[in-house]
């Protein structure tokens, strides 16, 4: 891969490693795996968004591009798209880095749509971060 690739500009949601013990029976990393992980930045964005507890309902438009190696740093870009009554949209990149290369391309995207829940698990409004507490 000749580098030209970029990941989103600032930090990413969460970065992790790549284990032996996330691989499916080709030796790549299971997309189960990668998927969880995806789920957990976009649950941080809805988290942060919703001021509280929320669940994923759906998730659209996955695309594995090139799969992710044992060793490769995995760093997940999440990103609000979309904000609805009790929903939230929120787009996740996923980019790989093997250990030590200097380049990184994207492995996968996805949206994801949570919703905002009440202490009993009842969907509730998302409160918008400008509107004061």
């Amino acid at each position: 891969m000749s580098g030209s690739d970029q990941p989103p500009s600032g930090n990413p949601t969460i970065r992790t490693i790549a284990m032996p013990s996330d691989t499916n029976p080709a030796g790549d990393i299971f997309g189960g795996w990668l998927m969880s992980q995806m789920d957990l930045a976009a649950g941080t964005v809805a988290a942060y968004t919703s001021a509280g507890r929320s669940a994923t309902i759906a998730v659209d438009g996955m695309i594995f591009h090139r799969p992710v190696k044992v060793g490769d740093e995995v760093s997940l870009y999440a990103s609000l798209t979309k904000v609805g009554k009790t929903s939230m949209t929120i787009h996740v990149d996923a980019w790989r880095r093997p250990r030590e290369a200097r380049f990184s391309e994207k492995v996968t995207e996805a949206n994801f749509v949570f919703v905002a829940l009440d202490p009993d698990g009842k969907p509730i409004p998302v409160q918008s971060l400008a509107e004061p507490s």
